[in-house]
């Protein structure tokens, strides 16, 4: 029977606080790890509501179908969002109270879990489960640091793609495919829309949705060599075809709805829902919107790739990881391996809308998007989201956040590259 052990984000910090209060009176080092069921595993996400319970839950099953002997136990955080959720989870694991796995984007993004050894090396896992055959070779080398995997990926998704009313394009004699080789076409027929009257042509959300329409204009303008460079260090953030793309980006948010700072993604999609825009940069979950509605994808929407970013695949993965100081590394092990499995990959991407890491998966069992993306996934260039934590850690992404959102006030492009250059060294 399954269990759930989740709190609210204003209860789990108070219940951090007391954690911490407790530490200081009985003295730096006495918290030991927390007690583990050698019957269950206990599995932290901020997966509460919509898909991603739903996804969550048929996962869950699968692991008890699997592992008849082992409970999964939900053991994460309900309110607040993903961002609430990482820091009552850093709280946790700097308490020594660790849940056996927990959720994280893969790539980047888990290197300061890696610096403070919270999470374990599952590169023997890989081997024994045989993953690393299982997975595209570009996934496993943007899955690897110094050589080794810290998470298994339960799914894959894309960022660069723009969500199309085609009717709106039609109204005004626009090519309805809404693909576009390059930034300056997609600019041309922005301006073509609002000097028609449509206002905000091109719908976008609050920072992080805006953090996310800027790496796909990065990738258009640098490609898919230099744009990774950004995240290595063999691109110059100074460079002129950096500021080339900071230029574009700012012509872009001039033809966007002035609540962007305002309104989340949800909102931003349902603008072109609506038709009130034409378009929208958003990641592939983005789907759900259109379709909870009703709307049939190649005849009231489209997706198609960002402009500029045909043949690449700009990824990201939800992963989940094995901390370190449990009590039962092989139940978390076992979630682990139903995480990887065809059957788990296969209950969890039907739900979530996402395409399975896995190469060996049927295609045809899944919806016309998804079958459009696994082909994508399987031919194209793959890159590593910003936006989303596999290009780089988080203490940098939250530079170029904050830099992001004062340039959505100011927009001034040396003042904006300044700081985008600044958070690259540091």
């Amino acid at each position: 029977m399954r269990f759930t052990r989740r709190t609210t984000t204003a209860l789990a910090t108070a219940a951090a606080l007391g954690t911490i209060l407790a530490g200081c009176a009985t003295g730096a080092g006495s918290s030991a790890p927390a007690v583990r069921s050698h019957d269950d595993v206990t599995v932290y996400t901020w997966w509460a509501e919509g898909v991603e319970q739903q996804g969550l839950n048929a996962l869950a099953t699968a692991f008890e179908e699997q592992n008849p002997g082992i409970e999964f136990v939900d053991d994460g955080i309900t309110g607040g969002g993903g961002s609430a959720a990482k820091e009552h989870l850093q709280t946790r694991l700097e308490t020594q109270d660790p849940p056996d796995s927990f959720l994280a984007h893969a790539g980047a993004e888990l290197q300061d879990y890696i610096d403070g050894k919270y999470i374990q090396d599952l590169s023997p896992l890989y081997q024994e489960l045989g993953l690393t055959n299982a997975f595209p070779e570009d996934l496993i080398e943007r899955l690897s640091t110094d050589g080794k995997i810290y998470s298994v990926p339960s799914n894959i998704h894309r960022a660069n793609v723009m969500w199309v009313n085609p009717a709106v394009l039609q109204q005004h004699g626009l090519d309805p495919s809404g693909e576009y080789a390059d930034l300056d076409g997609f600019i041309a027929d922005l301006e073509t829309l609002k000097a028609a009257g449509v206002s905000a042509p091109l719908s976008v959300g609050t920072t992080w949705a805006q953090v996310h329409l800027l790496e796909t204009v990065l990738l258009a303008d640098l490609g898919p060599a230099a744009y990774n460079g950004l995240w290595s260090g063999e691109t110059d953030w100074s460079g002129p075809e950096v500021t080339t793309a900071l230029e574009h980006y700012r012509t872009l948010l001039s033809y966007s709805n002035p609540d962007r700072d305002d309104i989340d993604w949800q909102p931003a999609t349902e603008k072109v829902i609506a038709g009130e825009s034409a378009f929208n940069v958003m990641g592939d979950w983005a789907l759900t919107a259109f379709e909870s509605q009703g709307k049939k994808l190649g005849t009231d929407f489209l997706a198609v790739p960002s402009p500029g970013t045909s043949g690449e695949f700009d990824f990201l993965a939800d992963s989940f990881t094995m901390s370190t100081g449990i009590l039962d590394e092989e139940s978390a092990k076992a979630w682990l391996k139903t995480i990887g499995s065809k059957e788990g990959q296969v209950r969890f991407n039907k739900i979530k809308g996402s395409i399975p890491a896995r190469e060996d998966v049927d295609a045809g069992q899944f919806t016309p998007y998804q079958q459009m993306a696994i082909k994508s996934f399987r031919q194209d260039t793959i890159v590593s989201s910003l936006a989303h934590g596999a290009a780089v850690p988080v203490s940098h992404l939250d530079q170029i956040t904050a830099a992001t959102a004062a340039f959505s006030r100011d927009l001034d492009v040396a003042a904006f590259q300044s700081a985008l250059v600044a958070a690259a060294a540091g």
